[in-house]
């Protein structure tokens, strides 16, 4: 199934690729920086992509690490997924983390993130008096034994 996502580009992403995937079975688009930083051991930052998107309603776009940048310079999302919502119009920016013990270049053009649309699936809540039972009950983190 294909959706279509309007993008706008922003100045500062003039002469950027728009967001991609770099195979055939990729369930990620890759999305590049558009500006230059340091991101030093343990900082964060949003780091700026030079677009913005309308996303179609009852869908999201979400984001994702990429696995080259964590396993080799630690490397992450630190609110992975996390999910950009149909109705923003902002410009996508991708917080970034630097788990490493060295200080990490990002550079304008470098690949940083993944995008991966995905369908919606609202919910509501009834509030009831008492929820069933199962055989978990109230056990929590690690109550299942693993």
């Amino acid at each position: 199934m294909t959706i279509t996502i309007e993008i706008k580009r922003l100045p500062h992403g003039e002469g950027l690729p728009l967001p991609a995937y770099a195979t055939d079975g990729a369930a990620g688009m890759d999305i590049v920086a558009a500006e230059d930083l340091d991101l030093a051991p343990g900082a964060r930052r949003a780091v700026a992509t030079g677009f913005a998107i309308a996303i179609p309603p009852g869908y999201e776009v979400q984001v994702r690490p990429r696995s080259g940048l964590a396993l080799k310079h630690g490397i992450s999302c630190p609110n992975t997924p996390g999910t950009i919502d149909s109705d923003y119009r902002g410009e996508m920016r991708i917080i970034m983390i630097n788990h490493g013990d060295q200080s990490f270049p990002v550079r304008r053009g470098e690949r940083i993130a993944q995008l991966v649309p995905a369908a919606v699936t609202r919910a509501e809540f009834a509030e009831v008096a008492e929820l069933d039972a199962t055989g978990r009950g109230e056990g929590g983190f690690g109550s299942t034994g693993r």
